[in-house]
């Protein structure tokens, strides 16, 4: 207690001659003195970021400010400055260059009537507010976030899903008011797949880009297409590529129009190779005598192979209220005459073993084989029993039954393979001649934005 007491004046601990006290009081005025500097000098920082000068000699502030681009000039009206609307043309709409570039068509299904496609859209057009005096501010060009200004927001008709693959994209602006942006997508849309001649089909698939936020006296569009496929090996491809401007339509709009070729391969090696295997083989069949029992399982086996292809045929090819693929009608055809063919072996197999010996065996005896056998009885030898058919007259019948049982079949066998080769140039001829048109979409008579015909 009484050492603290002894040092309870400040003066006196001052006095005592304390080695950290004459440092500390030494330290002092440098710490005052650094402080003092570090103040100063963020003090001229922020003061000399407020007035930096124009970097072009002999300019005052006004006229470095007048050099900016225009839609920064604070001096402008609201209604000027405001880029985010679309930019007035006077009594012209404003006119914007669409090029479609289509790098990629994939996925084409079928039995969806869908068609996945990749595309870039370069668009193009003059907004005179973004311009600004390239003397005295010498930036050529600027890069704008897309929603710093206003530029077309498109919807396609027929897609299902589109995925924008950059959300956010920049915009390109020259100092002459030019805008370039660049979009790229992947869309899978709804296409009207001609099938009548699959798996030689040709079909025209559209996109239809509409700018529904404005009105056609405000924006129009200028638009062509270009294909930039590089790789052939796909079951479908590209041959031709059009635009249009799509008229009578109360929102500006245009029209890209992809025609597709079916190459054909993997149709005709899993559909077309197989059905003409089976076909022919059952005419081959037609060269076994009717009275062996493997000709009947010959055909049987054949029809049902048949018949399981037929069910996944179905599967696989696709339906629609009009303009059916013709294979369909043409596999239709060949399962009947395979069934043709079944039945007839099967009938005349059957007239044939009722007039042979061994019919007793059979599932169904004759009804007089029966009587006879039972009148039948031992008699001499040599001799016939009481009741019993002369053999002659009976092997008589049985001979002649079997020569046109024999006979029928040979020709049913000739007149089935001229139908099979009959068919199939048949089937060539409608193949090319055959044309079908499908059906107008409900929409067609009311298109968006247009008044219903009644």
């Amino acid at each position: 207690m009484q050492a603290h007491g002894m040092w309870a004046d400040p003066a006196a601990y001052r006095a005592s001659g304390n080695p950290e006290l004459r440092v500390g009081e030494r330290l002092r005025p440098r710490r005052q003195q650094l402080l003092m500097a570090l103040s100063t000098l963020l003090h001229l920082a922020l003061l000399g970021l407020s007035v930096i000068q124009p970097s072009a000699p002999d300019s005052g502030f006004a006229e470095s400010a007048a050099a900016w681009p225009s839609f920064c000039d604070p001096h402008l009206p609201l209604e000027a400055r405001d880029t985010t609307q679309i930019p007035s043309n006077g009594s012209a709409p404003l006119l914007v260059h669409v090029s479609v570039f289509v790098s990629n068509v994939f996925n084409v299904d079928i039995l969806r009537y869908t068609v996945s496609s990749m595309l870039l859209l370069r668009l193009s057009w003059l907004d005179p507010r973004l311009t600004w005096n390239a003397t005295a501010h010498p930036w050529r060009a600027v890069t704008l976030p897309v929603d710093s200004l206003w530029t077309p927001e498109f919807t396609i008709r027929e897609a299902l899903w589109v995925d924008w693959k950059d959300q956010i994209p920049r915009v390109r602006v020259d100092q002459d008011g030019h805008v370039d942006l660049i979009l790229t997508l992947t869309t899978e849309t709804n296409c009207d797949l001609e099938l009548l001649h699959f798996p030689r089909d040709q079909s025209n698939c559209s996109l239809s880009f509409f700018a529904f936020s404005n009105t056609e006296k405000e924006l129009e569009f200028q638009a062509q297409a270009v294909n930039e496929i590089v790789s052939v090996k796909r079951e479908y491809v590209v041959y031709n590529l059009k635009t249009q401007v799509l008229q009578h339509h109360s929102v500006p709009s245009f029209q890209v129009t992809m025609s597709l070729r079916n190459t054909a391969v993997k149709s005709i090696i899993a559909l077309l190779v197989p059905g003409q295997a089976l076909l022919w083989a059952d005419v081959c069949g037609g060269l076994l005598p009717l009275r062996a029992t493997e000709r009947i399982t010959y055909k049987v086996t054949l029809l049902l192979g048949y018949m399981v292809f037929h069910s996944s045929l179905v599967q696989a090819l696709p339906s629609s209220s009009s303009c059916n693929p013709l294979l369909t009608y043409y596999f239709t055809v060949l399962l009947l005459l395979l069934f043709l063919s079944t039945v007839e072996t099967v009938l005349l197999a059957g007239l044939l073993a009722q007039g042979s010996p061994e019919d007793n065996s059979g599932p169904c005896p004759v009804p007089g084989m029966e009587q006879s056998d039972q009148n039948a009885g031992p008699g001499p030898a040599g001799g016939k029993g009481e009741g019993a058919f002369p053999e002659a007259p009976s092997g008589g019948g049985k001979g002649s039954r079997r020569r046109w049982v024999e006979a029928a079949d040979r020709t049913f066998c000739l007149l089935y393979a001229v139908s099979v080769v009959v068919s199939q140039f048949t089937f060539a001829g409608i193949w090319i001649l055959a044309k079908c048109k499908s059906d107008p979409a409900p929409g067609e008579a009311a298109p968006h934005g247009g008044k219903p015909q009644l």
